[in-house]
């Protein structure tokens, strides 16, 4: 449903930024990247069968380069996550090894970011409810959230 009003996002709290993706180097190499993409859709129905995990909510692109845009909880739900034994993780990150290594076939990447408490800004206008809206809650934007700047300064109050 799209959103007509300018909205923005608040999250109570610390959480996590995770981009994570993989990039197909050799496209005629299925064999090398279908498992890769398969896995990561592996990982993210555990997740959010297990919402203790931590992983609120995921936003993602397909082309060449896979991207998807994690929102988590706190950092070390999401490390615990990344080492856990009894986790979807770990085969998968030792799979992509013993296939893929460094053959230069897939790419694989991500990046993590400790967002603070109020230490984030949002704003949404004709969307349906997306990215940091999904994973905490939306709201009107008005008064003092009229501006990034604004919003940028609910969270020094």
């Amino acid at each position: 449903m799209i959103i007509k009003e300018r909205m923005t996002a608040s999250l109570e709290g610390d959480f996590v930024v995770f981009l994570i993706g993989m990039r197909i180097n050799q496209l005629w190499k299925i064999h090398r990247w279908l498992p890769v993409t398969l896995a990561m859709g592996r990982m993210l129905r555990e997740l959010y069968t297990h919402p203790e995990l931590g992983l609120l909510h995921h936003e993602m692109w397909f082309s060449r380069t896979l991207i998807l845009v994690q929102y988590w909880r706190s950092t070390d739900q999401l490390l615990a996550y990344a080492k856990s034994k009894d986790a979807e993780h770990l085969p998968a990150w030792r799979d992509f090894n013993r296939s893929i290594g460094t053959d230069g076939s897939v790419g694989i990447w991500h990046e993590t970011y400790a967002v603070k408490a109020g230490a984030s800004e949002s704003i949404y206008a004709n969307m349906p409810a997306f990215g940091l809206g999904k994973a905490g809650k939306l709201e009107k934007v008005g008064g003092r959230k009229e501006s990034a700047a604004g919003r940028l300064a609910q969270g020094e109050e």
